[in-house]
């Protein structure tokens, strides 16, 4: 019980944290706003499989997240328009992306790593 509140308090603090990633506006806002939010999604996913699906080991959560990711981010060079559909709003956006980049693929990895690192920390906690 104590690991599914600890996991519902971590997504808490890490989507405002994420939303706010988009809206910053100071030095490095495109980084901000595009890499560092890239790695808080990944963060952000692993959290949510992990409350619904406990069991999972925590490696196959960060390596699934990290998958599913980069197949998101290839999805961004196809702009059919169901895809277009989905993107016309803030939501679509944030969960899809809007432009393919390569250096992307270093942050989920690093965020999948993280979000790996977060849910052992998790597990710990009897």
């Amino acid at each position: 019980m104590k690991q599914r509140i600890l996991t519902l308090f971590s997504i808490l603090i890490i989507t405002p944290l994420g939303f706010l990633s988009k809206f910053y506006s100071g030095i490095g806002a495109k980084w901000f706003n595009d890499s560092l939010g890239g790695l808080l999604y990944e963060i952000f996913w692993c959290l949510v499989i992990f409350l619904i699906l406990p069991k999972l080991k925590s490696i196959n959560i960060a390596v699934g997240v990290f998958f599913v990711t980069c197949i998101l981010e290839i999805l961004q060079l196809w702009h059919s328009p169901f895809l277009e559909l989905i993107r016309s709003n803030f939501i679509g956006r944030t969960v899809i992306g809007t432009s393919f980049v390569w250096s992307d693929f270093i942050y989920y990895m690093v965020g999948s790593a993280l979000g790996w690192w977060w849910l052992e920390r998790i597990r710990k906690i009897k």
